[in-house]
């Protein structure tokens, strides 16, 4: 069987397919926004922050960004938990390695069950003073609405 398709079909199929692949690789974002209700057990800090995050499928990289503010004093951790609901709780599943002055900056690669748990809202992001050693601010991480 020869199927004799007109160049201008033969085009239209290969944007299609480039721009579906693209949309594939477009990095994933995630937010969460932190405070001492959503801490378990939860506190009575007045501090907040936010958690900004993408993750490339491309290059397989997580990478996220932290502002926070009104802290009960310096943070002496920052990690994500996970795998967990809002009010649960869970282990470290990825340390805060860098820096935790504001803004907490950082990357990492991540396995495909990380990924999995990442994306299905599993992991928080949790930060930690000397006063609040299970968590001053938390916050789930979710995707992103686009």
């Amino acid at each position: 069987m020869h199927l004799n398709l007109k160049p201008s079909v033969i085009a239209a199929t290969a944007v299609l397919a480039v721009s579906m692949t693209a949309a594939g690789a477009a990095p994933v974002t995630f937010t969460a926004d932190l405070n001492g209700a959503a801490a378990v057990p939860p506190t009575d800090s007045t501090g907040t922050g936010k958690l900004e995050a993408t993750y490339d499928n491309a290059t397989g990289l997580f990478t996220w960004n932290v502002t926070y503010q009104g802290l009960s004093g310096d943070v002496t951790g920052a990690q994500f938990h996970g795998p967990a609901a809002a009010g649960e709780s869970a282990p470290v599943v990825l340390p805060v390695q860098q820096r935790l002055r504001n803004p907490i900056a950082g990357n990492a690669s991540l396995s495909n069950t990380q990924l999995d748990q990442l994306r299905a809202g599993q992991w928080y992001f949790n930060i930690v003073t000397a006063k609040f050693r299970n968590g001053e601010i938390r916050g789930q991480v979710m995707p992103a609405a686009n």
